[in-house]
């Protein structure tokens, strides 16, 4: 059988080959004529790899003739990476010269690798010559677009969020929706959702997951990605941790499901399973009859996804969903949109119309596929014989799917594509993790002239999601991809010569001779045979369990990327340094607080993911010269950084540096990594002498940073500071969009950053300093007795200022230039007095607090919240007002709740917290008017014995947390509560009487119990 890879790996590993054998290395080890020969080689066997891999399909002699190709190709590459490693190595040896001596190589070693080249050359001339045997036609591979202008517009774990574009699904949602809203008599109702792969019954389980009347009809919603293992205790930990929103580290399967009964008792749920594959009658048996013992109440629905006709026909309790196809209509607006992106659709893709739309099959899969082909212009390729005979199944979906694969526009590309494939189906894959692989193993060297690896990385990335062969989808702010079933099971089919999967259902048998990626999820006895031959061909090992022994490691000779991170108890051994090939270490997950010295010969690694358990990095670490992505990050201020990290000139991603006394750690370092993106945090920067020494870090050269965090330490003693002259020597490219000062012991803020000249007229670009800074963040800078107004902060969408004890008032026009925020927080600024600020000069404002200020005068606080038509959270309080009786709710009076009433529904704030006195005895009377409100947290009224009636009006409440409320007894009447049809939480705590009220047991007049007992969250405290 041909190997759909094989050339694509070839091309990979020749042109990593030709970008290793540069003129420095000839040079170094005075083989120049050599190296030559062999690039002359590599450049004509690359002219017939195209036609080869053309007639592999139906020529086993080409097929035989690549497989020899593949293995000269590797030890081509492998040969002139050892080289490399020993030019590096010299450079470190030699760093006190300004050249090497090629007399210092060791001649046994020149010898050595001049012999292996002249081998491999012999080699490349015979394989030239039989590829004019075979009658290979030499010419060149077409090259793909060079242009990465555009920016990567950045699903299969499946999850809960339906996608914006979801088309021809409305009836089928409405139709399952009524369904859910019916009546049912069983405590658990079943019902699957029927159809092949490609259909969209995922897309359509999310559509209905999201739907307003289903969110209002259950009180509970949990949603669970099975895949093909239909494991009960995992299930059970999987919808424990959707209602709680938390990992689940407890492994006792009552445990779990007295976790889960305690959420879901006396509440009607909706579970949604998605993509069940299982044919157990024992399995879901199992888990039914714990799912109705959870929950006597009725009306508990569970929807499955699933392919397989006996599989619902095992689940269901009611008739399964079965889905239809799509209308010719349907898919034709899936596809031009994927093609086209909004666009006009171009007249050549109307004229092929109904005969693309035929091919898609009714499949919305099918149709974004081809989109993505239609895209990239292979208009031709829609209308070839390959594709003339499809049928609408999922085979031809198959078919559509490995068509898109073959017209990936690059050899690297594809490679990227299949090596997705060691991942199980549903994983999260998160972006620079996986450009890290890709760049490890090799992908990403050519093609693209004067980019990064990193950039080409992303490059690929987008045409890959243009293709519709990754799904993006955005987590904790960042950017992580996944593969639909089908598209996995493609990549699969794919590298399933040169991938394995070793876990309990796989077995380990050993073919260890043809693997190149090696997942190990189940480390036993079987396993360890694979590591008793030397395995010349494995470049990635994923180990989940079990631990590597220096012997095991010594094996694997030709390793590019070694991930532990499954592991938490790890160990690295010490033989790690001799695995030269080496470029990526994962070691996230592990406890160890130190590395081995020797990882600091690792001269090619290029990323290194640590633990925040490391207690101390390597001393050499200075000697990892290729080292292009640090991840680690501790919030140990005491940890020293090693010595000298300023030789690291590739380094990208440094995410910590803690600023040292001696020389080699002070801020210094940074000013040859002129490479540096991303986030970082600077700490300990009280230990920078002066403005002359934080310069010396040439921040306001990093042009790629986007986030900088700079921290002075938070217990010095004394107040000789410098900080101001430090914080102005530590001036931000005007790239920076993320600014945080912490612990700042000036009086003020330096002039690049606060006090820019006002003036009438336009301000040249070059006199605004951060003109792209959307977050600043101000925390614990104590001794700034005001802040200037941010003059050009066109920007910023973001500003914090907390903990500032010195600060007595800010000004009015403070925020003038800023209209473009969104978030504004004040905050535990003990003295604060005044801030009459204008919101009429922010009207973009969505969040606003204005917390634990006790001396703010009401009278001087924002006015002008009616101009503020998207606000939705607002957290007040509490305010002071001399000669006020804090015994009452007047210190609120004086606020600006005109402003907020006037305010339209659709405009009304969706949240409100608000903080009182310990002797206040009433609620501000105005917040009964903020009817939209469907969050409502109050704090510390502790005078307050009773609510008023007056909380019936909150009809849109969803959530009530009431904190400090010492005296309270009573809450509104029975109707006031009965009219908060829509309050789903209520928490309570520190009201001691209130909590004796609120039981099963209590009785008599003063029992809250009837007025509370409906709501699905209930805790009193």
């Amino acid at each position: 059988m041909a190997d759909a890879i094989i050339a694509s790996t070839i091309e990979v590993a020749l042109e990593k080959t030709l970008s290793l054998a540069n003129e420095r290395i000839g040079k170094l080890f005075q083989f120049k004529e050599d190296l030559e020969t062999l690039k002359g080689s590599v450049a004509m066997i690359q002219a017939v790899l195209a036609d080869a891999e053309e007639k592999q399909m139906h020529d086993k002699a080409v097929q035989l003739w690549l497989q020899r190709l593949e293995a000269v190709a590797f030890d081509a590459e492998n040969l002139l990476d050892e080289l490399n490693y020993e030019a590096l190595r010299r450079q470190l040896v030699s760093k006190v010269r300004s050249f090497i001596l090629s007399s210092d190589i060791n001649i046994v070693f020149r010898r050595r690798m001049a012999s292996k080249i002249r081998d491999i050359n012999k080699k490349l001339y015979k394989i030239n010559k039989e590829a004019n045997d075979f009658g290979l036609i030499r010419f060149q591979r077409a090259s793909f677009p060079p242009s990465t202008s555009a920016k990567v517009t950045l699903n299969r774990e499946t999850d809960s969020i339906a996608g914006h574009y979801v088309v021809g699904r409305a009836k089928d949602e409405t139709r399952l929706v009524e369904i859910l809203l019916s009546l049912s008599e069983n405590a658990v109702s079943v019902i699957p959702i029927l159809g092949m792969g490609g259909l969209g019954k995922t897309t359509l389980a999310q559509s209905v997951y999201n739907n307003s009347q289903v969110d209002s009809h259950f009180e509970k919603k949990i949603w669970v990605c099975v895949s093909d293992n239909f494991e009960v205790t995992r299930l059970l930990k999987m919808i424990l941790e959707s209602l709680t929103r938390r990992n689940v580290e407890m492994t006792s399967r009552d445990v779990i499901v007295q976790e889960i009964r305690q959420q879901l008792v006396g509440k009607k749920y909706l579970l949604v399973l998605d993509d069940v594959w299982t044919e157990s009658q024992i399995l879901w048996d199992d888990l039914l009859r714990l799912l109705r013992g959870l929950n006597a109440t009725n009306g508990n629905w569970c929807v499955v996804t699933t392919r397989k006709q006996q599989t619902a026909s095992i689940l269901a309790t009611h008739d399964p969903y079965v889905l239809g196809k799509l209308s010719d209509d349907d898919c034709w607006s899936i596809l031009t949109e994927k093609a086209n992106a909004g666009g006009e659709i171009p007249e050549q893709l109307q004229v092929m119309k109904k005969e693309i739309i035929k091919k898609c099959g009714g499949l919305p899969l099918a149709a974004s596929v081809m989109g993505g082909l239609l895209r990239r212009k292979e208009w031709k390729l829609i209308l070839m014989n390959k594709l003339s005979n499809l049928s609408g199944d999922e085979d031809s979906v198959m078919q559509i799917l490995q068509l898109s694969f073959d017209n990936l526009p690059s050899p690297a590309i594809k490679k990227c594509f299949a090596y997705c494939s060691i991942f199980p189906k549903d994983t999260e894959m998160e972006r620079d993790m996986l450009i890290e692989l890709w760049m490890a193993e090799g992908f990403l060297h050519a093609g693209l002239e004067n980019k990064t690896m990193e950039e080409i990385g992303e490059y690929y990335l987008e045409i890959l999601l243009q293709s519709s062969l990754l799904e993006e989808i955005g987590k904790y702010g960042r950017r992580y991809y996944k593969m639909h079933d089908m598209v996995h099971d493609v990549a699969t089919s794919i590298m399933s010569k040169s991938a394995k999967v070793i876990n309990s259902e796989t077995g380990s048998e050993d073919n260890s001779n043809q693997v190149r990626c090696l997942v190990i999820d189940s480390f036993g006895e079987g396993t360890k045979n694979l590591f008793e031959s030397p395995s010349n061909l494995l470049h990635t090992l994923f180990l989940s369990q079990g631990s590597l022994s220096d012997d095991m490691l010594m094996r694997l000779k030709n390793l590019h990327v070694l991930n532990l991170s499954g592991e938490e108890n790890q160990n690295l051994p010490i033989s790690i340094g001799k695995l030269r090939h080496l470029r990526y270490i994962n070691f996230e997950r592990s406890r160890s607080q130190t590395l081995p010295e020797s990882v600091c010969k690792l001269y090619n690694l290029q990323t290194l993911r640590l633990s925040h358990f490391l207690k101390v990095l390597p001393k050499g670490m200075c000697d990892l010269i290729s080292l292009r992505h640090l991840h680690f990050h501790t919030f140990d201020k005491k940890f020293q950084m090693p010595l000298e990290m300023g030789r690291l000139t590739c380094l990208q991603t440094l995410e910590l540096f803690n600023v040292g006394r001696e020389k080699g750690r002070r801020i210094g370092e940074f000013g040859s990594l002129k490479n540096l993106k991303g986030s970082l945090r600077i700490c300990n920067l009280e230990l920078v002498k002066d403005k002359e020494g934080a310069e010396e870090a040439k921040l306001s050269e990093k042009a790629n940073l986007f986030e900088l965090v700079l921290e002075w330490a938070d217990d010095r003693e004394g107040d000789d500071y410098n900080d101001e002259d430090v914080l102005d020597g530590l001036q931000a490219h005007p790239n920076l969009e993320e600014l945080a000062i912490c612990n700042f012991m000036g009086d003020q803020f330096p002039r690049w950053l606060m006090d820019l000249p006002t003036t009438t007229t336009t301000l040249p670009e070059s006199a605004i300093t951060l003109p792209e800074l959307a977050r600043l963040r101000f925390y614990s800078c104590d001794r700034c007795r005001e802040l200037l107004p941010l003059q050009n902060f066109a920007s910023l969408k973001e500003l914090v200022i907390a903990r500032f004890d010195g600060l007595t008032n800010l000004p009015g026009d403070m925020l003038h230039s800023c209209t473009s925020l969104q978030k504004l927080r004040v905050a535990y600024c003990d003295n604060l007095i005044s801030f009459p600020l204008n919101l009429q000069q922010t009207p973009s404002l969505l969040e606003l607090e204005l917390y634990r200020c006790p001396k703010l005068k009401t009278s001087m606080t924002p006015k002008g919240f009616g101009f503020l038509t998207s606000l939705r959270e607002l957290s007040i309080g509490p305010f002071s007002e001399d000669g006020d009786d804090h015994e009452n709710s007047s210190i609120y009076n004086e606020f600006d709740w005109s402003g907020l009433i006037s305010s339209s529904s659709s405009s009304a704030p969706r949240g409100l917290d608000l903080c009182g006195l310990p002797h206040m005895e009433s609620l501000p009377p105005q917040i009964q008017c903020l009817t939209a409100l469907t969050s409502l947290w109050l704090y510390d009224f502790g005078g307050i014995k009773a609510l008023p009636d007056w909380f019936g009006n909150f009809a849109a409440l969803e959530e009530l947390r009431l904190f400090g409320f010492k005296e309270l007894g009573h809450l509104p009447s029975e109707d006031a509560m009965r009219s908060l049809t829509k309050l789903k939480r209520l928490w309570v705590f520190g009201s001691p009487l209130l909590k004796e009220r609120c039981t099963p047991e209590s009785s008599g007049p003063d029992s809250q119990w009837s007025k509370v007992s409906h709501i699905q969250d209930l805790r009193i405290r």
